[in-house]
């Protein structure tokens, strides 16, 4: 068991983490297993590497290119100055940044609700970055949840968790601001 604390030590992120974890088996020693395999298979995925290319021909303003993820998902997906800084038809970095922005805080906000004890239906999060100055100098999330059993201050402090600890948060290190609604 020294092992499996000392694990949990070290793969907790916060302190306060720590604390609800012991909380709650505190209340219910049976959710031992379970929380333990919820921290193991988070563990599991900390370490992974992704990829994409971009192919760009020609000048900037001109030119045109695409994109390819290691997954497929988008293969050869059209991309220029057009679509990105006009209505182009194609995709766009800065759109690509708030598609992995929504999808990594849903997914962080869902880790966060079950480890807290609740199961979330659905999430819904709309993620809208700000370009200026040749950076990405902020990104809003607004979120939309059905979670049952949860009060409106435990979930604002799910939401207020996830954005601070999503790695695409991490990545930004810009101004991330939100909007949170329990359904």
């Amino acid at each position: 068991m020294g092992m499996t604390w000392s694990w949990v030590l070290r793969k907790s992120n916060t302190i306060r983490s720590l604390n609800k974890f012991i909380i709650t088996i505190k209340q219910d020693p049976g959710r031992l297993k379970v929380k333990l395999r919820q921290l193991a298979d988070l563990g599991q995925i900390n370490n992974m590497k992704r990829n994409a290319t971009a192919v760009w021909n020609g000048s900037g303003k001109e030119g045109n290119g695409h994109l390819t993820t290691q997954s497929s998902v988008l293969s050869k997906t059209q991309y220029s100055y057009s679509s990105r800084f006009e209505n182009g038809i194609g995709t766009n970095p800065e759109e690509l940044v708030a598609a992995a922005h929504a999808g990594c805080f849903s997914m962080k906000l869902s880790f966060v609700l079950g480890a807290a004890g609740f199961t979330p239906e659905e999430i819904n999060t709309r993620c809208e970055v700000t370009l200026a100055d040749g950076a990405i100098t902020g990104s809003h999330l607004t979120v939309s949840a059905k979670v049952p059993g949860i009060s409106s201050e435990q979930f604002e402090a799910a939401v207020a968790d996830a954005k601070a600890n999503c790695p695409i948060s991490k990545t930004l290190r810009s101004n991330i601001t939100h909007e949170a609604t329990l359904q």
